[in-house]
């Protein structure tokens, strides 16, 4: 067979390829409804029994699921609800993070026993047995304390970004817009994760047909996000009363700048207490290391 007979076959074939890949991107894709419903769902009215292992889910997940279905819920003591829900971490996730803290918290003390007795140092056996469940229990909140702690920095970064979010909604009200309109065009104006929440559950109102007033409000109790029920109240003013509340809105986002003003002021204030800390115990070693040899003489009689 000659070379540029295999050639052309060759550019056929890569042809007849493109072809079809082509064709398929064309076709209509085949949507799930349940996952579909599932995915327009909020979060708050899933079910805890319709959870399931999702495609693509990683090993935590997987643990998760099932620690969920087998286990008891008085396990868990108390699971940061609002503060997975704000940072979008799913359950299963969070719990197979407390469960894998917890398996290891279970085997460090052993292992290190075992690293010990290798180098000679034999350890009591009642060591590992009392540290290993204390870790383990330690370890096991470990995922609430950085839930809690990330959910603490997102509010405040919420509340900076609904400043500008309220700001945008009273400029488009100004200019003439529908209440709905001009919620749904601020929160499009930037791709940061807050206006996009908050453009997504403007959009699930919309298909469901629920004023985004009421929406935006049940998120800010989903949340524990005050400040956005402030923002939803005057909008159903708004909304339902067709009351002009430009002003209203300003005058907010002004109260809740200065106040996010000074909780940062605030906790600058602690930061730089704290930075005192380091140079008074530099101060105390310096005065130690004078008085050192004073005291040893007094000591010693010499």
């Amino acid at each position: 067979m000659s070379a540029p007979l295999m050639l052309v076959m060759a550019l056929g074939a890569l042809a007849g390829v493109g072809v079809v890949v082509l064709l398929a991107q064309l076709l209509p894709a085949h949507v799930e409804l349940h996952d579909a419903f599932g995915r327009m769902t909020p979060a708050r009215n899933r079910k805890l029994a319709d959870v399931q292992t999702p495609a693509g889910a990683g090993r935590e997940e997987r643990l998760g699921v099932w620690a969920m279905r087998a286990l008891p819920p008085a396990v868990w003591v108390r699971t940061p609800v609002r503060e997975l829900a704000l940072l979008r971490i799913p359950l299963a996730r969070f719990y197979g993070e407390k469960l894998q803290f917890a398996t290891l918290g279970l085997l460090i003390p052993p292992l290190l026993g075992a690293f010990f007795t290798l180098l000679g140092l034999r350890l009591p056996f009642v060591i590992p047995a009392v540290v290993a469940p204390a870790l383990a229990v330690v370890l096991f909140f470990v995922p609430n304390y950085n839930a809690l702690e990330g959910a603490t920095k997102a509010r405040g970064e919420f509340r900076r970004a609904l400043t500008a979010y309220i700001d945008l909604v009273a400029t488009e009200r100004h200019n003439g817009a529908a209440t709905r309109q001009a919620m749904e065009s601020a929160a499009e104006v930037s791709h940061h994760w807050v206006f996009r929440r908050i453009a997504e559950e403007l959009r699930r109102s919309g298909f469901s047909g629920v004023p985004p007033w009421d929406a935006l409000h049940a998120l800010a109790d989903e949340l524990a996000l005050p400040e956005l029920a402030d923002f939803a109240d005057i909008m159903r003013l708004s909304g339902a009363e067709g009351a002009a509340v430009s002003a209203n809105l300003r005058a907010r986002s002004t109260a809740l700048r200065s106040a996010v003003l000074s909780d940062e002021l605030a906790a600058a204030n602690a930061l730089g207490e704290r930075m005192t800390i380091p140079a008074s115990l530099v101060g105390v070693i310096f005065m130690a290391l004078l008085l050192a040899p004073a005291l040893l003489g007094m000591l010693t009689g010499t």
